[in-house]
Parts: structure tokens; C-alpha cells; sequence
């Protein structure tokens, strides 16, 4: 978890600095679906390697954005979910989401061939 010291003075920068890396924002957007465990998000997000997954969702963990639930079971089940704080950022999401949707409709009605 980063001290306050330590947090950029831009916002901008905070949430960056929080998220912003590829797989964060697609755990994020997992998680604003429904809890998931370990080896569903793994499967789920193509490409991410254990490593990623395992220090991506920690440090969430540790600055708040995602909750470790541990169920009392052999072999031991757990679960992440967002936490209030990381609900919080939906909207966000939302709009970026949006925004995509709306860049890939004008993309694809560019002529991007060249003469």
C-alpha cells in the first residue's frame, strides 16, 4: 500500500499509478461481474502468467481495490471481489468501455486502405 507521501500529486497520476497496467484494469473488470477464484481469472484473462496474476492481485489487495476472501475447506477455496473502494471505479470502467465501443465503430468506418 503506498503512503500518502508516496502517491503522485496529479490524480490522474494516482490512478494510474494504482491500475494502470493492462491486467489490473482486466481483473477490475472481471471482478465488477462477481467474485472469482485464482484459476478462473487465470484462465480467463489469456496471456497473463501466474506471476502477473498472483502480484497483480495482492498489490489490489494491499491498496484496498480487492477483497481475499479464504473459505475454511480442503483444498482451501478462495475468492476476490472488489472492495467498496474498488466498486467505486465501475463508472470508470464503464466509460472506458464506452468509449472503445465508440472507437471501434468509427475505426471501422475509416478507409484505412492506401491508394
Amino acid at each position: 500500500m503506498l503512503k500518502k507521501a508516496e502517491l503522485p500529486g496529479c490524480p490522474v497520476a494516482i490512478t494510474v499509478q494504482l491500475i494502470g497496467s493492462k491486467w489490473k484494469i482486466l481483473i477490475i473488470r472481471n471482478l465488477m461481474q462477481r467474485p472469482w477464484r485464482f484459476n478462473e481469472l487465470k484462465r480467463d484473462l489469456t496471456g497473463i502468467s501466474q506471476k502477473v496474476l498472483t502480484d497483480s492481485l495482492r498489490s489490489m489487495e494491499l491498496d484496498g481495490i480487492v477483497k481475499r476472501k479464504i473459505y475454511p475447506e480442503v483444498p482451501p477455496h478462495v475468492e476476490y471481489s472488489l472492495s467498496d473502494l474498488g466498486k467505486s471505479m465501475e463508472p470508470i470502467i464503464e466509460a472506458m468501455a464506452q468509449w472503445g465501443i465508440n472507437y471501434k465503430k468509427i475505426f471501422s468506418n475509416m478507409d484505412t486502405s492506401k491508394d
